[in-house]
């Protein structure tokens, strides 16, 4: 079980506050000086380093995409703008994962960035995506670090895979728990048959009735279709258990699913949600419709002066910053472990992730100059991310990491309401 802590509001925020600030002195307020440092003083290298992307630009997790590619962007234009890496810009591509109904377009892209021979990929951001071709990947000993992979199927899969987003071991944990506090004990959960769901599932059972609670429906064998077009059966079948509360692990299919919640009569304020469909509704549905529900999303809550950077990156206001902050430090690693290897592919890049993420010790620093000044001075880092997460432990999993508790208001906007810190399991 992973160990909890509430972490205060003012505390989480200074905290990834000072984050931000740091990266964005690191990157926008660079001289002349440090950026000639470092081009001159990094180690020799073959080529650019390029980095690619496997972000969803379509398909049902498209809304986490923008801020995800912004936090790519926002990383490798900071990296640029003191020069690169080995002396040369680091080279960007980006392509589409789309869902797990559209394997052809992850199949296509992957395909696309080996054959450009990408040191690292970064992505995907569903789990059963990655499951897909995280294979192939690591077959061309290229790395893939997603910013937002959760299924505990993952931890450990290949010495080639990494990820900033915790297992769900650490999601499922802190949301029963929020559902614990909320006084409910008997709880419906609405989980679509697809790995992360399923994964983070079954964390909320064993939470919930280690508790002495119980699950009235979605135990193993009542997940629904994530393909159907009509969600009424399953809306009624859980509502016939009689569940204080409900839990629904979705993707978009959550569009669908809770109006028809509501016109079934069920309080939503009594609705639980996951990172995969915490979102912004105020253009989906009815004004006060999910008033009181929350959701949790791993990661602490990005500052607003980090928020601005992202919505510069991304080129106009973002409507969610979910995975930003996890996809621009997933960026820095790969970058900060190219320079410590001396090279920008994939093996030297595996063989240094560890290392620059502080799981060896080292030195504490934020935003590529300060941490890439210490590698060139053959010093050990602990690059301090963004998003709160920790080094990698033995299972490339962040040792470490926060989930966000958001709160619902009438606008059907999802408000951060506190952090919650907790150590990843390793068995």
């Amino acid at each position: 079980m992973a160990r909890w802590n509430t972490i205060a509001r003012g505390v989480a925020l200074g905290a990834v506050a000072s984050l931000a600030l740091a990266a964005c002195s690191s990157g926008g307020g660079t001289s002349t000086t440090s950026a000639s440092s470092a081009m001159s003083s990094a180690p020799s290298a073959q080529g650019a380093l390029k980095v690619g992307t496997l972000l969803p630009l379509t398909g049902s997790l498209a809304f986490l995409g923008p801020p995800e590619v912004a936090g790519v962007k926002l990383a490798i234009n900071e990296i640029n703008a003191a020069g690169g890496v080995f002396g040369s810009p680091v080279q960007e591509i980006d392509t589409d994962s789309s869902d797990t109904t559209q394997p052809q377009i992850t199949s296509q892209s992957v395909s696309k960035m080996i054959g450009d021979n990408v040191g690292a990929i970064i992505g995907a951001a569903s789990s059963s995506v990655t499951l897909n071709v995280v294979d192939d990947v690591a077959a061309a000993k290229t790395v893939m670090i997603s910013p937002a992979n959760t299924s505990t199927a993952l931890s450990g899969y290949s010495p080639f895979y990494f990820r900033v987003a915790p297992p769900d071991t650490v999601q499922g944990n802190a949301l029963a728990n929020v559902i614990l506090k909320d006084g409910y004990k008997n709880i419906g959960i609405l989980v679509f048959n697809d790995d992360y769901g399923t994964s983070l599932r079954d964390v909320v059972e064993k939470t919930i009735e280690a508790a002495g609670g119980s699950i009235t429906y979605g135990k193993k064998g009542q997940e629904f279709d994530p393909a159907a077009s009509n969600f009424s059966s399953d809306v009624q079948a859980i509502l016939a258990t009689n569940p204080e509360a409900i839990a629904l692990i979705s993707f978009d299919q959550a569009k669908q699913i809770i109006p028809e919640l509501v016109s079934a009569g069920f309080d939503t304020s009594k609705l639980y949600l996951v990172d995969g469909n915490t979102s912004d509704f105020s253009k989906d549905f009815q004004a006060g419709t999910l008033t009181g529900a929350k959701g949790t999303i791993p990661g602490a809550n990005a500052s607003a002066d980090f928020k601005k950077l992202l919505d510069g990156a991304n080129g106009s206001t973002l409507s969610s910053y979910a995975y930003g902050p996890e996809s621009y430090d997933a960026t820095m690693l790969v970058a900060l472990a190219a320079l410590k290897g001396g090279a920008g592919d994939g093996v030297t890049i595996q063989a240094n992730m560890a290392a620059v993420s502080g799981a060896n010790g080292g030195t504490e620093c934020t935003g590529w100059v300060a941490c890439s000044d210490l590698i060139k001075k053959g010093e050990d880092i602990t690059y301090k991310s963004v998003s709160g997460s920790g080094p990698f432990n033995a299972q490339n999993d962040p040792s470490s990491a926060y989930i966000g508790v958001y709160q619902y208001g009438a606008d059907n906007v999802p408000a951060w309401t506190e952090a919650v810190f907790g150590k990843v399991p390793t068995a």
